[in-house]
């Protein structure tokens, strides 16, 4: 996501390498790289120019510090701008009443029906809440199926009445059926279609007026680019939404819609969506996206990642075993596991400062870690913990059991060992510092 506009926005910086100060003379060729930056990016030509004349008069007007470079106080400016433009800060999320009533639109194919389920999931998982999903797309079959799957998916009910062709009376009749079965948000999946038409409209206005819901929600798919703002604007016409949902993040997306989106509905984002795994919703923080579309890593998201997966009882059992010199395979397939629930490893390094453009060209498959599983799963749970076990027969028996020749089995074992090294280094560190989150 968003790595060509990184990439163009970084190009731009370097214009301003060498120079002592800003001036009005080596500005402008950075001002208009970022403007086409933005418009190669698919954002409207109008909201560039409104963002790159802010961006020149606010460098202008800037005092440059002695131990910041004319070129970082730039990014920091752009960065600042970005976020603005993006909303500033993150929207709220209303999800109070009995029961508090969610309201999902937009077209055909923009992943309205996963987002529906993702977010049931999120609200179930980080907020506490037991929600109802509500299948009130009366015309598309399989959008009940799928629905119904992913709810079983997730282990949240859903709602349906498959031989009911009135939308409004569905999600009437799932308020009660939410009151009667002690469910506190309810989220209704309406219909789509592939462009904007009236049936459509008035069916979602029509539920809107029903059920009163006190978020209603548009999803649209940021691949669509400028598309997509004109869509959000014909439904914020209609609806006058509450916020909006990007979907589609993790394929070939310019970020035009996310960036153009704000400024036009004058609606805040308010999640975004990538791949089809149900835990792949995160919240929008403008300030944390502008960094990471300038490749200042986003350090906040990635430690609430890791603190998600963090167990406090088990980080604490792992210190005490790394402090005694016993940190086996076993603890390290643990590691593993947890690494992998935070969601996908390219992602996760792209978080980092400094790395998302170092592997931009890097394929880092969430599956690189399926070969050393293989191998510690191929091992007797004496194996596992107790490395020294492992002899030349041993190892033949693993790498066998795991497809891997013993060279590659070999390597595995030597960097483990290059960890337990370093393992053995932490130890000085005082208690309770060695794992992230733990006091002393």
């Amino acid at each position: 996501m968003f790595e060509s506009l990184s990439e163009k926005l970084d190009s731009a910086f370097k214009n301003l390498k060498g120079h002592g100060r800003i001036t009005e003379l080596n500005i402008a060729g950075t001002v208009k790289e970022i403007r086409r930056a933005l418009v190669d990016a698919d954002v409207n030509y109008k909201i560039a120019k409104e963002f790159t004349d802010t961006v020149k008069d606010k460098a202008l007007g800037e005092k440059v510090l002695n131990a910041v470079s004319p070129g970082q106080q730039m990014v920091k400016i752009v960065k600042d701008e970005l976020a603005a433009l993006m909303g500033g800060e993150e929207a709220t999320f209303n999800i109070t009443g009995n029961p508090a009533i969610i309201l999902i639109a937009g077209l055909q194919g923009s992943g309205k029906t996963t987002f529906s389920a993702k977010l049931a999931n999120y609200l179930k998982a980080k907020k506490a809440k037991s929600p109802l999903l509500v299948a009130a797309d009366v015309y598309r079959p399989a959008a009940i199926d799928q629905l119904k799957v992913l709810g079983e998916q997730i282990g949240v009910e859903v709602y349906s009445e498959p031989e009911n062709k009135n939308a409004i009376a569905i999600a009437e009749n799932a308020i009660k059926e939410a009151r009667a079965k002690n469910k506190n948000v309810i989220i209704i999946d309406t219909a789509g279609r592939l462009a904007i038409d009236e049936v459509m409209m008035n069916e979602v206005a029509g539920i809107k007026k029903a059920v009163n819901p006190g978020e209603i929600l548009f999803v649209v798919d940021s691949m669509t680019g400028q598309d997509a703002v004109n869509t959000a604007a014909a439904f914020n016409e209609k609806l006058d939404f509450s916020g909006v949902v990007l979907t589609k993040l993790d394929g070939d997306t310019r970020g035009g819609a996310a960036i153009s989106i704000r400024y036009t509905v004058k609606k805040p984002i308010k999640f975004v969506s990538s791949g089809e795994k149900m835990d792949t919703l995160d919240v929008f923080y403008p300030e944390r996206m502008a960094q990471r579309i300038l490749g200042m890593g986003d350090i906040v998201s990635l430690v609430e990642k890791a603190q998600e997966q963090f167990d406090e009882e088990q980080a604490r059992k792992l210190e005490k075993k790394i402090r005694k010199n016993q940190f086996d395979f076993e603890d390290f397939k643990t590691q593993i596991q947890q690494i992998k629930k935070m969601g996908n490893l390219k992602d996760l390094m792209g978080m980092i400062p400094g790395v998302g453009k170092q592997i931009k060209d890097v394929d880092i498959n969430d599956d690189s870690f399926k070969g050393i599983e293989a191998m510690i799963n191929s091992m007797t749970p004496q194996e596992r913990q107790n490395p020294d076990l492992l002899n030349n027969s041993r190892k033949q028996r693993i790498a066998a059991g795991s497809g891997k020749d013993i060279q590659e089995l070999n390597q595995f074992l030597k960097q483990f060992e290059q960890m337990k090294g370093m393992m053995k280094m932490m130890n000085k560190m005082p208690a309770g510092r060695m794992m992230p989150g733990m006091k002393r």
